[in-house]
């Protein structure tokens, strides 16, 4: 197990090097502008046309599909949202495994259940290209910068394939074992902690609120304290400005902290604070809130109790 904490500082050569992005969301997007100012030949493809035409006012090839995007390609980087969109990406009607070159690397950065990434890894390989099982965290902002957190697994030759883009998209890389799998298993402990802070978090906002503090007082008091995370840290801003666009939203953590239970279930462990936290993301989502902010629990908490929010929210 490696923590490449400079992933950057390596002199790897990309210039005239062929990369694809799959998936220009706001992850996406600024990952394949990093691919660009590293120098990559980079054609990127998304359902969305909107998302085509700005990758090519910045420089990118926008192309019409992801066959398109792979062909030729020496690193194809899929980000979407599930593994059953990576399985379409891949082998769906004009999937890209075919398309890519053979000895090519298919970086997966999609949150999925460490089995199904072992399966498509097994698919893939199978047809003489390389799978690395790479799972992102940052958010948008540090995917534009080149600053993400990518927890990868693969082989080594995935790893050497996929270097070069690693070097363009990561302040850290933390390698994780030479069996696809491994990185999406990491990246589920992260996503089961993230989401019971968010839950908590925004209880805890929600309850401040109720009782009628000063909530810019309560963030003041409570980042200079014990009690303070990551998250609280983060999100609790946006309830504070009434802001609750999307940076990642409540629907995500439906998603993941769904597949936490499902592995959980299957493993017979107990994860009762996870599900809790899984319950306040589904109030949020079935109150309507599902593509809204994920800071949108506070909000659910708000509606339930009679509590005013930032806003009137």
């Amino acid at each position: 197990m490696t923590d490449q904490t400079s992933a950057q500082a390596s002199g790897s050569k990309t210039k005239g090097q062929r990369a694809a992005v799959i998936g220009l969301g706001s992850m996406g997007f600024g990952m394949a502008l990093s691919l660009l100012r590293a120098g990559f030949d980079l054609r990127g493809f998304d359902i969305g046309k909107e998302a085509v035409a700005r990758l090519a006012s910045q420089g990118g090839q926008g192309v019409a599909s992801a066959v398109e995007a792979a062909t030729d390609a020496d690193i194809v980087v899929s980000v979407v949202v599930n593994a059953a969109q990576t399985e379409a990406v891949l082998f769906g009607d004009n999937g890209v495994a075919q398309a890519m070159p053979e000895g090519a690397v298919f970086i997966s950065s999609a949150t999925m259940d460490p089995e199904a990434a072992r399966s498509l890894a097994k698919r893939l390989e199978a047809m003489g290209r390389h799978y690395l099982d790479a799972p992102i965290s940052g958010g948008a902002q540090r995917a534009a910068e080149g600053a993400l957190t990518i927890l990868a697994s693969g082989s080594a030759d995935a790893f050497a394939n996929a270097r070069p883009a690693l070097n363009a998209l990561a302040a850290k890389v933390y390698e994780l074992g030479d069996a696809p799998g491994q990185g999406a298993a990491f990246k589920m402990i992260n996503q089961l902690l993230a989401g019971v802070h968010i839950a908590a978090a925004s209880e805890a906002m929600a309850f401040a609120a109720k009782q009628g503090l000063d909530l810019k007082k309560v963030y003041e008091v409570i980042t200079a304290s014990a009690g303070n995370s990551w998250m609280f840290e983060n999100r609790m801003p946006h309830v504070l400005d009434n802001d609750y666009a999307p940076r990642s939203a409540v629907d995500i953590f439906v998603k993941d902290l769904g597949i936490i239970q499902d592995m959980a279930r299957g493993m017979k462990f107990p994860v009762p604070v996870a599900a809790a936290a899984l319950q306040m993301f589904l109030m949020t989502s079935g109150a309507g809130m599902g593509r809204d902010d994920d800071a949108s629990v506070a909000r659910m908490y708000a509606q339930v109790t009679g509590t005013t929010l930032p806003g009137g929210r």
